[in-house]
């Protein structure tokens, strides 16, 4: 029999890991829009943008503006990714409640998507990290590439581990294990999970998969049945990673959610509005979104 928790707490990181890979530019107003719909969906947590140099990521040169300007609700926690100590200067002044650092547990990802090499990124995420807690702020940590790089293939695990120290030495509050190119299958996330678990709270970790090879789902029933209960998810799911070829979506909050309250176990998210902000996000983006639920509500108009 598995042990189910009866709670789960879903992340939203749509509008920056979703909206990061979009070559269709969304209008500012429009994502405020977007955001504040999210907002009334039974969230407790969103990740509205990032504060990286425009010229890395045009989709969100915005990020203060958007930061400044969506309708905030106590009980939502509102994060932002910050690469660097500028980053974490704009996600100050826009007065983030949260901001993410990341790095990659394989070399050349790192290289390729921060610049440096992982030995040099530490001395770079070190003072971001405790400068954001002496701001008062939460500090989330992502490490990349948890199960597969797009470039060395198979990542040790001893990597994940040696990167994941480092990042809760300095003080982060969570971790996140990202799938990023969405190869990870079960049997690696019970084996992946298991060692990890051995040095960290359940309770501090959190699963970041993509859905690349349809199994995304049967990842996060591995990850559940070994006690997590915190995963990021992209409505509709949105988005990929522009640093990891072939890389599709996240997994998509209203797939999560389906199966999550199928299965009894508590996520606070309205179906309603969830389809209801995914079908602006689709006009928006002038095209289908590709979770299963969006494709069934689109089976539903045209029949």
């Amino acid at each position: 029999m598995m042990s189910l928790p009866k709670k789960v707490t879903i992340k939203e990181v749509g509008p920056r890991d979703g909206l990061q890979n979009e070559k269709q530019m969304i209008k500012t107003e429009d994502k405020i829009e977007w955001i504040n719909m999210l907002s009334e969906t039974g969230l407790s947590y969103i990740e509205i943008t990032s504060f990286v140099n425009p010229k890395w990521i045009p989709q969100l040169a915005d990020a203060i503006q958007v930061a400044k300007s969506i309708k905030r609700k106590s009980d939502i926690t509102y994060a932002a990714l910050v690469p660097n100590e500028r980053g974490l200067e704009g996600a100050l002044a826009a007065n983030m409640d949260e901001v993410a650092v990341f790095m990659s547990a394989s070399e050349t990802h790192n290289l390729k998507n921060i610049n440096k090499s992982i030995s040099d990124t530490y001395p770079v995420l070190k003072p971001v990290i405790q400068e954001g807690i002496a701001a008062g702020k939460s500090v989330r940590g992502y490490v990349s590439t948890v199960f597969g790089c797009p470039y060395e293939g198979n990542v040790s695990i001893d990597s994940v581990l040696a990167v994941s120290d480092k990042l809760f030495s300095y003080g982060i509050e969570e971790l996140s294990f990202g799938d990023t190119i969405g190869v990870a299958n079960p049997k690696q996330v019970e084996v992946v999970l298991t060692e990890v678990l051995k040095r960290f709270p359940k309770e501090r970790i959190a699963m970041h998969f993509h859905n690349t090879r349809g199994t995304a789902l049967a990842n996060v029933l591995v990850a559940l049945n070994l006690g997590i209960t915190n995963f990021d998810s992209a409505l509709g799911g949105l988005g990929g990673c522009p640093y990891a070829p072939g890389a599709s979506g996240n997994l998509a909050t209203d797939d999560l959610h389906y199966m999550l309250e199928g299965m009894g176990i508590e996520t606070g998210l309205k179906r309603k509005e969830l389809i209801h902000s995914a079908r602006f996000l689709e006009e928006k983006l002038g095209k289908a979104l590709p979770s299963h639920t969006m494709q069934t509500e689109r089976s539903k108009i045209s029949n």
